[in-house]
């Protein structure tokens, strides 16, 4: 799972995720501009942004990383999702 809520909302007993899948599960089905490649401990996984859900902050496992560096791909899918461009 990729928290993707703002710390600021630390607080809330609530966090939105996204799914990750291991690249290699999900063939060349995956539309990049909505599913980007995220590397995760060197391993490629892929963000199901449709599948974006809400869920409480204890189905949460361990932090393995911070992922900034994915922010603008991250905003772009939810982007197109949202409005398709």
């Amino acid at each position: 799972m990729l928290d993707i809520q703002t710390n600021l909302l630390n607080d809330l007993r609530t966090t939105v995720v996204i799914p990750l899948c291991q690249s290699d599960l999900t063939g060349h089905a995956a539309i990049t501009r909505l599913c980007p490649v995220i590397k995760v401990e060197g391993r490629a996984y892929i963000a199901l942004t449709q599948q974006i859900a809400g869920i409480d902050r204890k189905a949460l496992g361990n932090e393995v990383g911070d992922f900034s560096q994915y922010r603008d791909d991250i905003i772009a899918a939810l982007d197109f999702m949202v409005s398709g461009i």
